[in-house]
């Protein structure tokens, strides 16, 4: 009896467990549906920052028959699931929420929303101050007698995988704030240690970007800055907690 009483809450978070994940696929559906009509605008806006800075008279080229379609599509689609992030992981919220204490149900939901608006500040900041500069860079330094035709499919794989890069490079002060929080390391230790986070931000941004220094760089000093928010905020959390240990204690 005891064992039929057991599995009935493995069913049912089971059960929960699909739902969200079935309202997440939904939403990112129904954003694409949305947007698949404005697929090759969407490219443009995307390709602009290379199109831009091309040579006079040369302009993006499409080497696989079929990239002149599935190319926006795929686009379209990654864009649906940026956009729908929000969504998405208040779904993530709303499954563990229930078995979260008071206070951890009070940092995730700030967490959550912080992860997605930094996540997107990196987008957007790959996108209006690093691609315009590496872009330019590329174009520039191309050897006499050379036309750069940049590949569409390859271009937005190129593109994807920055966007990734800033958008995960931005997530560092909800990183720090959640290592602090579960006691894998605290503020003093991460200031101790400057030195050599400010090195491997380097060595991060050497590894995710083009390999060049201005787009290195730019990943890089992001990196730094953003160190030194997780570090503040880390902070308050840590207090915040201590206060809640005791008053648990009591």
């Amino acid at each position: 009896m005891s064992t039929v009483e057991d599995t009935q809450p493995l069913f049912s978070h089971l059960l929960e467990l699909r739902n969200r994940l079935l309202r997440s696929i939904l939403s990112v559906i129904v954003v694409f549906l949305g947007l698949v009509w404005f697929a090759n605008d969407i490219y443009a806006f995307i390709s602009a920052p290379l199109v831009e800075r091309l040579p006079e008279g040369a302009s993006m080229i499409a080497t696989d028959v079929a990239s002149p379609f599935f190319t926006p599509i795929k686009l379209t689609l990654v864009t649906s699931v940026f956009i729908a992030v929000p969504m998405i992981l208040y779904q993530v919220w709303a499954f563990v929420a229930p078995g979260l204490y008071k206070h951890e149900r009070k940092l995730i939901m700030p967490l959550l929303f912080s992860s997605s608006l930094l996540f997107y500040a990196g987008v957007a900041f790959a996108y209006f101050v690093v691609f315009p500069l590496v872009f330019s860079f590329f174009t520039k330094t191309a050897p006499e007698g050379i036309t750069v035709a940049t590949d569409i499919a390859s271009y937005l794989d190129f593109v994807l995988a920055l966007f990734l890069a800033f958008g995960i490079a931005f997530e560092i002060p909800v990183a720090i704030i959640l290592l602090c929080w579960t006691g894998a390391t605290d503020p003093e230790s991460l200031r101790t240690k400057r030195p050599y986070i400010i090195v491997g931000a380097f060595v991060v941004g050497m590894m995710l970007t083009p390999p060049d220094m201005i787009s290195q760089t730019l990943l890089a000093i992001p990196m730094c800055l953003l160190f030194e928010v997780g570090l503040f905020f880390s902070r308050f959390y840590v207090r915040e907690q201590e206060e809640d240990d005791a008053a648990e204690e009591q």
